[in-house]
């Protein structure tokens, strides 16, 4: 090696992360003596040269972690949000939140920032596109990382999924509508062709092939409007379509108030689910029905699973899932 040796080349070399050996620097008692003794070769064997001084200016940001999250606007996102941040500030750690917008490029630029300002974990729910710019840094610098509630890196890139049974939540949804009674199901939102659609979309898929019907598939945004307009236009160009599953939360809201709009009864006329179970499925009216993903304790669990692989260097399983389950309320209650 013609250069300085790193503290990430010793973390490759002992094939630990960078924040055990920054634990081993810190003489910190969370390391098992055999990742100790494993980390000090390392440093001999590469000429590794503690440097106090620089060390003690970057532990002026130790502590911090990095939350990453593709669209804070959506109450979903927020409350994911929040818990991780509570659980995390509970065990002594400062989160530091940044919004990506769905871009890409933003979210490159925020991680590279992240990095750079000594964060000691990253959790990340990715944007589509630009996996590489992203993803490369986060390997390059050796940080913990987690991506959470969608898949962006391949399971190859050695970056941990975490996320709620979607497929499990859409398949008791799609039985629930068909156990009241539903004769033409649609599914409504998700974008084309992305995989958190792709695995919903499936499920569903199956389904309707078990119980006969023909499917319909109406993607789009995951928003209000267009829930509200899907349902407004629902009556005229798909009369027969008496039961709805949405993509999430935001568009199931949007369906009840485009049914108000139309004159359709929401629970007789058309039976309506959701996914993610916010706060203001049980407060809308109709009450929505949702698959309830936990999101609070979701959250939380992701904290506990960052600060076990940061502290004990407990690495998570390459994917997780968590449990869900369908909350039935008056949108999907036949006679209501």
């Amino acid at each position: 090696m013609n250069r300085r040796p790193t503290i990430v080349d010793v973390a490759r070399a002992a094939g630990v992360s960078k924040s055990t050996v920054s634990l081993v620097l810190q003489n910190s008692p969370l390391v098992k003596p055999d990742t100790r003794d494993l980390v000090r070769k390392a440093m001999a064997d590469l000429g590794y040269v503690y440097n106090r001084a620089a060390a003690k200016l970057r532990r002026s940001n130790a502590g911090l972690i990095g939350l990453v999250i593709n669209d804070l606007r959506n109450p979903f996102f927020s409350e994911f949000a929040t818990a991780v941040q509570m659980a995390l500030s509970a065990r002594g750690y400062v989160t530091v939140v940044a919004n990506t917008d769905d871009d890409p490029a933003l979210q490159a630029q925020v991680v590279s920032a992240m990095i750079e300002h000594g964060v000691s974990a990253l959790v990340i729910c990715p944007a589509y596109g630009g996996e590489q710019d992203t993803f490369d840094a986060i390997r390059r610098s050796g940080l913990p990382c987690l991506q959470v509630l969608r898949r962006v890196a391949p399971p190859a890139s050695g970056i941990p999924l975490c996320a709620p049974d979607f497929r499990g939540g859409t398949w008791s949804a799609v039985d629930h509508l068909v156990g009241q009674g539903a004769r033409r199901i649609a599914f409504l939102g998700g974008i084309e062709g992305r995989p958190i659609t792709e695995e919903r979309l499936s499920c569903y898929l199956e389904r309707l092939e078990v119980a006969g019907m023909e499917p319909l598939f109406l993607p789009g945004r995951a928003s209000r409007k267009f829930g509200h307009d899907t349902a407004c236009a629902l009556a005229e160009t798909h009369g027969d379509v008496d039961a709805v599953m949405c993509f999430n939360d935001l568009i199931g809201l949007g369906v009840l108030s485009g049914c108000a709009q139309a004159g359709r009864r929401v629970g007789r006329d058309l039976l309506v689910v959701g996914f993610d179970d916010i706060d203001e499925c049980a407060d809308a009216f109709p009450s929505l029905s949702s698959v309830r993903t936990f999101i609070s304790d979701f959250g939380a669990g992701i904290a506990g699973t960052v600060l076990e692989w940061l502290e004990n260097d407990k690495a998570p399983d390459p994917e997780s899932r968590t449990p869900v389950e369908l909350i039935v309320r008056a949108s999907s209650r036949v006679g209501r």
